[in-house]
């Protein structure tokens, strides 16, 4: 029997599924020889496969199959699946419907390298089970083609006014869009063809909030570093439907005096403290600490919606307004929090020290503890220092003195340890609820923040410990040793102030808090405290263990707050399998995939810091606003070849002074020395410097503040004049003419 012909709708679509790049109107109808007699027939085809959602038109009006990628496009990698190949996504979103993978062994090495959280350009290629991606370009942020500003109108339309500091234009936006906004509102745009008065032509992708609305610096922090607030509908129906934790197999804890201490601010509390004498005779002197942290892993199974936001979140993010947590408040503030006077669930470790501070053991158990008393800072520690109120009066001698003992033999192996001791000032941010600043404060460092930090540590220590014991896999914090190019630059420079450091010793963090006693309550405390702190590698997340630098330590994993911390959670879930705590551990999936969780938890802590540093400038600039043409007295704190960054003493602003502001005197930058030198004068203006200045900007879209000098640079040596080779040789030209 002769074979019957393939409808039209057939025949669309076998044309199309051998067209990567898609195929307008005109093109298609030729590939499959529609006559003119069939026009009307082929017209009504597409539409039936149009409305069906079978075909779709991009956007240069060519027909593809639904869901078909494009032989190019800009792709996200998200994560890896289980043979730990990196998975990536078109449009943002972690679909599944499509697999894209990396094609193995591309772009492992070298610039164009891919880990989870990065974008490039890739071109596919059909693969077994969807579509294999070859790294065309990595795209970095600069690539990235949205940017946010801030909706102006004038008489040439909307203006958008850029709120970067590193890119200040304004674009103006396209006419269809004009619509769609009101003075003030913080956009999200893409430029498009065309100028317009010479500015670039943008589109509107999103409207995000409005500058005159309170608090627009925590908005615009936000928006600037990609961070959403909010939980899906899937996270929000998980949490409301979670209930407290009950004794059952749990180790009761609840006779234990454990307290939370913290800042006065705080609404989780994720940890508890308790410490008693060690009655063991072989251990005199000795003490028992425990640290209960609050059980996450109860109310977070792996794989659930609350677990693959919070993965995807990374941490809490803490503004000056705001906190955008990792849980929904009904856990976060609520079922997993140490409320005092509450049952609730916690995995705790119970350490045993001599009386030096020395370890000589401890345990894991998943208990059910109740806070007996929720402590700010402040208060235990003026409790401490013979000022107690009457909550502190009642734990002063039955649990107070018994926790600064402890505290001070652990202060004794901590001596012996000598982690690195670099000096620090922060600054606490109060806002009103107008969005107003109402102060800015330095913190103050008192010895029981101290304390709480040492038994964090100790218990972080104990949790890697374990499951190294175990041969558990888990996520550790690694804190790499200073690059040997950075020792060299910090060598340099302190032979530039007449101080040594022995290129060839090793680097320790004994050795740089020796530097830092050296230059203490000098001149040059400030500038070498910065330095040596600009030596230092940033710590990372990682499988791999490398030790911590910073705190002198051979093994340290995040434990001690899971509410705010993914990294801490995978610990909880990798310690309640390895010491049989229960059926909600790590699973195998999870493990496979440790490695992907630590490239993102480690871009998120990133993320996450810049929107903190963001918001904090922002709030700043609009504080001091009202007060340009002021004088403030600061101290340099960086030096390079167009100007000078600034540290206000009072508020802890950072700003710029332009070269262009130094006068009319022409100054070099000598890298290696961190200064400024005049070139007629010697003068020099360096790191550390004290100096005073007036404020000229304060731009509170950017954060921006742009600062006069007002004070001398200190004496020099008159540098020797440098000429260079093409100078040389004008002069010699200049002379040989005049003797022909």
């Amino acid at each position: 029997m002769p074979k019957t012909k393939p409808t039209l709708a057939l025949q669309i679509l076998d044309a199309l599924q051998n067209s990567r790049t898609g195929l307008d109107k005109r093109q298609l109808s030729r590939q499959i020889s529609v006559s003119p007699a069939h026009k009307s027939a082929f017209k009504s085809a597409l539409v039936e496969l149009l409305n069906a959602g079978k075909i779709e038109k991009n956007d240069q009006r060519k027909f593809r199959l639904s869901g078909q990628l494009p032989p190019v496009l800009v792709v996200d990698f998200f994560g890896r699946d289980e043979d730990g190949e990196l998975l990536a996504c078109s449009d943002g979103s972690e679909s599944t419907d499509t697999v894209i993978r990396l094609a193995p062994g591309n772009a492992s090495t070298g610039p164009n390298s891919i880990g989870v959280g990065d974008r490039a350009l890739v071109r596919l290629q059909p693969g077994q089970d969807g579509y294999q991606a070859r790294v065309i370009r990595k795209l970095h942020a600069e690539d990235t083609a949205t940017m946010l500003g801030v909706a102006q109108r004038d008489r040439a339309g909307w203006k958008v006014q850029s709120i970067s500091r590193k890119n200040k234009t304004t674009m103006i936006l396209r006419s269809k869009d004009n619509e769609k906004l009101t003075a003030g509102d913080l956009i999200r745009v893409a430029p498009v063809r065309g100028r317009i008065h010479g500015l670039q032509q943008v589109k509107l992708l999103e409207t995000i909030g409005s500058m005159d609305q309170p608090k627009a610096a925590s908005v615009l922090a936000l928006a600037e570093n990609d961070i959403k607030e909010g939980f899906s509908p899937e996270e929000l129906e998980q949490a409301e439907t979670a209930k407290p934790q009950k004794l059952g197999q749990r180790t009761d804890l609840r006779d234990i005096p454990l307290i939370t201490i913290d800042p006065e601010d705080a609404r989780d509390f994720d940890d508890a403290i308790h410490a008693h004498q060690d009655n063991d005779p072989k251990n005199p002197d000795g003490w028992v600490v425990w640290v209960a942290i609050a059980d996450v892993a109860a109310f977070v199974p792996s794989g659930s919606p609350l677990d693959s936001g919070a993965r995807k979140r990374g941490n809490s993010v803490y503004l000056p307004d705001r906190v955008v947590p990792m849980l929904p408040e009904q856990l976060s503030t609520d079922l997993c929090s140490l409320r005092p006077q509450t049952d609730r669930a916690c995995m705790a470790v119970r350490m045993v020290f001599d009386a030096k501070g020395y370890k000589k053991g401890h345990n894991f158990v998943r208990g059910l503890m109740r806070s007996h008393a929720r402590l700010t800072y402040e208060q235990a520690q003026a409790a401490i220092d013979g000022n107690s109120d009457t909550i502190t009066k009642k734990l002063l001698k039955p649990v107070l003195q018994p926790l600064w003992s402890a505290f001070h033999a652990l202060q004794i192996a901590r001596t012996s340890r000598e982690p690195l001791e670099i000096e620090t000032d922060e600054r606490k941010i109060r806002i009103k609820e107008n969005g107003e600043v109402e102060s800015i404060t330095a913190k103050q460092r008192l010895d029981v923040h101290r304390l709480v930090e040492a038994f964090m540590v100790s218990a972080n220590v104990c949790a890697a410990e374990t499951l190294e014991q175990k041969n558990q896999p888990l996520i550790y914090r690694v804190h790499a040793p200073p690059d040997q190019s950075k020792i060299y630059a910090l060598a340099d420079f302190l032979t530039s102030i007449g101080s040594k450091w022995n290129k060839g010793q090793r680097a320790s963090p004994a050795r740089f808090n020796q530097l830092l006693r050296k230059v203490a309550d000098t001149d040059m405390q400030q500038m070498v405290n910065q330095i040596v702190l600009r030596t230092q590698m940033r710590a990372v997340y990682d499988t791999k263990n490398i030790g911590h630098f910073g705190l002198s330590l051979d093994s340290y994993a995040h434990f001690t707050s899971p509410i705010r911390r993914y990294a801490d959670l995978t610990v909880h879930r990798a310690l309640i399998r390895a010491c049989n705590l229960g059926e909600d551990g790590a699973d195998d999936r999870e493990q496979s995939e440790l490695a992907s969780i630590a490239e993102q938890i480690t871009k998120t802590e990133r993320t996450a810091m810049a929107a903190e540093r963001d918001a904090a400038s922002r709030y700043i600039a609009a504080h001091l606003a009202d007060q340009v043409q002021a004088i403030f007295n600061a101290r340099v704190s960086g030096v390079t070849k167009f100007g000078l960054f600034l540290t206000l003493d009072e508020t802890g602003a950072d700003g710029l002074v332009p070269i262009r502001s130094l006068g009319q005197e022409y100054f070099n930058y000598d890298e290696q020395a961190h200064t400024l030198i005049g070139r007629e004068s010697g003068g020099r203006y360096r790191l550390g410097m004290a100096v005073k200045v007036r404020l000229l900007e304060a731009n509170p879209l950017t954060g921006g503040l742009i600062f006069e000098m007002l004070s001398q640079p200190t004496a020099g040596a008159k540098p020797k004049r440098q000429v260079s080779r093409g100078t040389q040789g004008f002069k010699r030209n200049k002379k040989f003419k005049r003797r022909k």
